[in-house]
């Protein structure tokens, strides 16, 4: 009687994963999608689950409604197994929905295949902190160090572009009153010239 329950653990087994495959056994084969060895540890799980536990022991359980009711016995197992495994993937697919499990291990995918064709040796911590800390921040720190030294040059430059502006008004600036300076001389001259002629002018013969 508890073979017909088992059989509807084999089918799903069927369509999640090669029958009695395991996860270890799926990581030494070919390469395996990481949504597919999840639903395989999960199928795996419930093929374990319903082993444990299994129909005698159910019916030890219950052994004076077994032996009045077996049929009905047989009957509430299977329901309940079944119900179980339903119960268990719709759980799972919820989780692997809210989490977005499928495209962010499909993903994960994607990285590792393209970091087998990396040839450069991957990242891994020395133990130290502050050694892994300073190889982490350096290359950061440098960015920002040259990133500052562009600012630095630009604004200087735009400073002595702003003093040789002030320069060139202070240089304006000193013309004009020298000009002033010369037309008001000019002036001057031109007033006593005029002045001593008005005077020569008057004088009696």
């Amino acid at each position: 009687m508890a073979e017909a329950s088992s059989g509807e653990t084999d089918n799903r087994s069927e369509e999640n994963g090669p029958e009695g495959s395991s996860p270890k056994s799926l990581l030494s084969g070919t390469t395996i999608s990481r949504v597919k060895l999840l639903d395989t540890m999960v199928d795996t799980f419930l093929q374990k689950l319903i082993a444990a536990g299994s129909y005698q022991r159910f019916t030890d359980c219950y052994k004076r409604f077994y032996q009045l009711q077996p049929e009905m016995t047989q009957r509430i197992y299977d329901k309940f197994i079944t119900q179980l495994q339903t119960s268990i993937w719709e759980e799972i697919s919820e989780i692997k929905q809210e989490g977005n499990l499928e495209a962010i291990l499909n993903a994960l995918d994607k990285i590792v295949e393209e970091g087998k064709d990396c040839k450069e040796p991957a990242w891994r911590p020395s133990g130290i902190p502050e050694e892994d800390l300073r190889g982490a921040m350096a290359p950061y720190l440098l960015q920002q160090r040259d990133a500052l030294q562009r600012r630095v040059q630009k604004q200087e430059a735009e400073n002595r572009q702003l003093a040789d502006a002030v320069l060139a008004g202070r240089r304006q600036v000193e013309e004009l009153q020298l000009q002033v300076q010369a037309r008001q001389q000019a002036w001057q001259a031109l007033h006593t010239e005029q002045r001593e002629l008005v005077a020569v002018l008057r004088e009696p013969e």
